[in-house]
Parts: structure tokens; C-alpha cells; sequence
């Protein structure tokens, strides 16, 4: 039990560093994710194929996976530009909105009630995210970017929910990153029309003043390569796989519950990290604050659930 914990906590920490990486990376965020996902398809690719994984899925599952995909790149693309276009912990704040849009969307897109209680955190998130764009106007394009990638990743979460248990997760990552590695594929040559000036290759960064007081300036002058293949390997496909063994022993609770630590996990990391703590003001804090209210709300409903069930 102790190891499963370990082993999903490092998963978790690894999802909240992609936000790091993702400011490191100087890609824009379109290129960013094809990269990602490129390299996340090819390394996952290699360990089906290695480890004689590799599971036929029919049509009708490829057309779901492949929505899915779509969704995923969107919602990273919208993800990595609301770092770009504010910071990390913003970005992170923003997405942890998204269990609450889950909760709201859920009920509307299985055709089943919702409940007050969950529209009642809804209002408590969205008055968050209110405070969050109201005090801190000069990133409001990310603030909208973020909320975007929220609502994105709560879509894509409820359509996995329905074939989780219809195919292996590995095979369902690699087709869902091989269709959205395609479709952004597609979608380049709009990209390059109109911003002719978008960066294709990965190139050496020179982070300047972000490494100012980080101690034994470790991330000086890196190579975008190493992130993108850190964010690949590590944040994707290894962070995937202790999720997985960690699944195998602890409960579908204890995995929510953990995994609403991740902008937590990211925030402190950004903090550490870019020192973006001096960037922040009152009106983060108190929608900070509000939405972490809708979040431990959410989890005591959870837990009155979970004991209504059991009893």
C-alpha cells in the first residue's frame, strides 16, 4: 500500500512538472505539443512492440480514440499557451478547475440529473477564477487559455471514463497521441500561414533571469531537446505507468483525491523554480483559495458517497 501511494504521488509530481517544462520549452504551443505527443506515440509504440503488448483495437474503437486524441491536443495546445501567455501557477490554478467542469458536464453528457451540490461548487470555482482574471488583468489571454484547457480535459476525461475498461491503457495512450499527433499535423501548414515566424525546430535556450536565485543554476542554457524528451518519457509514459501500478492496489477515491494535488505540486515547483510567487498578488490568492474550497467540498462528497455505497 505504502509503495502504491509513492509510486502515484511521483506520477502526480511528474504531470505537475510538464508546467515547468512547458516554460522551459521555448516552442510555441502548437509545436510544443506536436513534439510531445510525436515522441510520446513513438516511445509508447516501442514499448508495445518490445514487451509483445500490442492489442488489435476495432474500428469503432479507433473512432473513439481518435476523438479523444483531438480533445488531448486541443486541450494541451490551450494548456501550454496559457503558460506562455501568464505563468505556471496560473496556468495550474486554472486547471484545477477541471474536476469541478467534469462534475458539471458529467450529468449533461450521459443524459443523467445533476445535483445542486455540484453546481453550487461550479459557482464557488468559476467566482475562483473571477477573482483570478478580475486582479491579474495583465494575463487575462491565459486566464481564458486556461480555462479553456480545463473545460477540455474534463470532456476528454468523461469519453475515456466510458472505454477504460474496454482496452489496455497503454494502447489506448498510443492511438489517442498517434490521432492527436496527426490531426495537429494537419493543422501546421494553417499555423505557419499565418505566423510565418513560428519556431519548427527545438533549439538551445538561454534562460537568462528565470534561474535567478535557483540554487547551482541547474537549469542553465538547456536544450529544448532534453525537456521534450524529459516530458515525453518521463511526465507521459512513466508517470502513466505508476499511475497504473498504483491503480492495481488503491482505491478510485484515493487516485481523485491524490490527483487534485497536482497544481498544488506545480505551483510550488513554479514557485521554487521561476520564483513566481513575486509575480502573484491578493486577488490569485483569494481565487486560489476559493477554488481549493470547491475542490476539499468536492472531496467530502465524495467521501459521503463513497459511505452511502458501502453502507
Amino acid at each position: 500500500m505504502k509503495k502504491a501511494l509513492v509510486q502515484l504521488h511521483l506520477a502526480v509530481i511528474l504531470w505537475g512538472f510538464t508546467a515547468i517544462l512547458g516554460k522551459l520549452i521555448t516552442l510555441e504551443a502548437p509545436m510544443l505539443v506536436w513534439y510531445r505527443m510525436l515522441l510520446t506515440a513513438g516511445f509508447m509504440l516501442l514499448i508495445l512492440l518490445t514487451g509483445r503488448k500490442w492489442v488489435t483495437v476495432p474500428a469503432k474503437g479507433v473512432q473513439q480514440m481518435t476523438r479523444i486524441g483531438v480533445l488531448m491536443a486541443a486541450h494541451w495546445v490551450a494548456f501550454y499557451a496559457a503558460i506562455k501567455f501568464s505563468n505556471a501557477s496560473i496556468a495550474l490554478v486554472c486547471l484545477s478547475t477541471s474536476s469541478i467542469f467534469t462534475s458539471l458536464l458529467e450529468p449533461w453528457m450521459n443524459k443523467t440529473r445533476h445535483r445542486w451540490e455540484e453546481i453550487s461548487l461550479g459557482i464557488l470555482a468559476l467566482g475562483g477564477m473571477y477573482c483570478i482574471y478580475h486582479f491579474q488583468d495583465l494575463y487575462a489571454l491565459g486566464i481564458i487559455f486556461g480555462i479553456v484547457a480545463a473545460m477540455l480535459a474534463a470532456v476528454f476525461t468523461i469519453y475515456n471514463k466510458r472505454i477504460a475498461n474496454d482496452y489496455p491503457a497503454r494502447t489506448m495512450v498510443f492511438y489517442e497521441m498517434t490521432t492527436g499527433f496527426i490531426v495537429v499535423s494537419l493543422l501546421l501548414p494553417v499555423l505557419f500561414y499565418f505566423l510565418p515566424q513560428t519556431q519548427f525546430l527545438p533549439q538551445q535556450t538561454d534562460m537568462g533571469g528565470l534561474t535567478d536565485g535557483f540554487p547551482g543554476n541547474l537549469l542553465h542554457t538547456p536544450n529544448d531537446w532534453i525537456w521534450l524528451v524529459i516530458m515525453a518519457l518521463c511526465c507521459t509514459v512513466w508517470a502513466q505507468t505508476l499511475a497504473l501500478n498504483a491503480l492495481k492496489k488503491l482505491s478510485s477515491f484515493t487516485i481523485a483525491l491524490s490527483v487534485n494535488m497536482e497544481p498544488v505540486y506545480g505551483i510550488l515547483l513554479a514557485i521554487l523554480i521561476f520564483r513566481e510567487d513575486k509575480q502573484l498578488n491578493a486577488g490569485f490568492i483569494i481565487g486560489m483559495l476559493l477554488i481549493c474550497l470547491s475542490v476539499i467540498w468536492q472531496t467530502r462528497s465524495l467521501i459521503l458517497q463513497s459511505k452511502k455505497k458501502s453502507a
